[in-house]
């Protein structure tokens, strides 16, 4: 443990992370100051009926931390939720701690791992049995890319790539893409929400397919420009799939990036104990940290943002936006991010019908 600890304090990513994440933060703080834009506030609780007619939220990474919060922020807000995540026994210990803080909701725990297509695929076809057998709508009014894993080492999932990108950010596309159909569907306006990062700001350039198809082993992980590139990513997608749906007269479907700043959750938790501890002192004595309960603001927001909000880029809660980096609005970076990704979920979806058939 000591000699990793060691290993990493003079490593690059290191110090990227403590110099570089640093300042993209103190950065958008300022922008929050002089440039940010503010929607109308508070928004207006969109109130449930019965349980056949109450809107529907799906929250990945609802087990802990921001995910947590935005499940119970939202289940205040009156929306029935759909809990997912990948361990089956902390999403049964949040179901019941939701339930018992007696909101008017229902919650409901679906097992879900976004660096496995067959996971995905599988909760896909779980909420729709879901909805079948509660006798809801055959629909869902808010999906929540909220999960996210910041890795110390490059694992290969079971469909051949990085598990932090997978998970941050391949992942949240197949799931988007399957779910879409039913936010398509609903009879009142839905949304999709991505949770994004300040770090996206620390990527400079994005060669797609060098990124997408990396395989970088060893000690020399870079664990941090990963990260920021899955969130760079995420934010690229965010914003081209919010085009692409605004070229369709009849979708009232909307898009919103949200970047919740730095909050103590357990993203750390793959770091040396030693780093992750100190790196959380230095950010509190720098007041940068914020708990759950607050930096899930933004994120709040964004769900519950008027559609013509579709497109802005939530940060620092009081239904502020501000400006994300040049390079996520490049639109040829986009498409071409996009054609990539949807190779691979098509490569995805052959794969796992020829496992099914075989």
């Amino acid at each position: 443990m000591a000699h990793g600890a060691f290993r990493m304090v003079f490593s690059w990513q290191f110090w990227r992370m403590a110099l570089l994440w640093t300042g993209s933060i103190l950065f958008s703080r300022l922008l929050l100051l002089f440039s940010s834009s503010t929607w109308p506030w508070p928004w207006p609780s969109p109130r449930a009926g019965n349980a056949g007619s109450g809107r529907i939220c799906v929250v990945t990474g609802a087990t802990s931390g921001l995910g947590k919060a935005a499940a119970i922020q939202l289940a205040r807000q009156h929306y029935h939720l759909i809990l997912a995540g990948r361990n089956p026994e902390l999403l049964i210990q949040t179901t019941q701690e939701i339930k018992e803080l007696g909101l008017n909701c229902l919650v409901e725990p679906i097992q879900l791992d976004l660096s496995s297509y067959i996971s995905i695929k599988n909760f896909q076809l779980s909420l729709k049995q879901r909805l079948s057998d509660l006798g809801f709508h055959h629909s869902i009014q808010l999906l929540v890319n909220n999960a996210g894993i910041l890795a110390n080492s490059f694992r290969e999932t079971p469909d051949g790539f990085d598990e932090m990108l997978a998970t941050n950010y391949i992942g949240a596309f197949v799931l988007s893409n399957l779910l879409m159909p039913l936010l398509k569907n609903s009879p009142v306006p839905s949304r999709v929400v991505n949770v994004t990062s300040f770090t996206h700001r620390c990527a400079f350039d994005l060669d797609v397919y060098e990124v997408l198809y990396a395989r970088r082993k060893g000690q020399n992980y870079p664990c941090a420009s990963t990260y920021e590139h899955s969130k760079l990513c995420l934010l690229l997608f965010s914003y081209e799939l919010h085009r692409r749906l605004h070229l369709e007269p009849t979708c009232h479907v909307s898009v919103m990036a949200a970047d919740p700043g730095v909050v103590e959750t357990n993203i750390m938790r793959e770091l040396p104990l030693f780093i992750s501890r100190f790196s959380l002192f230095v950010l509190r004595i720098l007041c940068l940290l914020q708990p759950p309960e607050i930096g899930v603001n933004s994120i709040i927001d964004a769900s519950l943002a008027p559609p013509e909000a579709s497109g802005k880029y939530f940060f620092g809660g009081k239904c502020r936006t501000i400006e994300s980096s040049s390079l996520s609005g490049d639109t040829e970076i986009a498409e071409k991010l996009w054609s990539a990704s949807s190779a691979i979920f098509k490569e995805m979806e052959s794969n796992a019908n020829q496992t099914i058939s075989s």
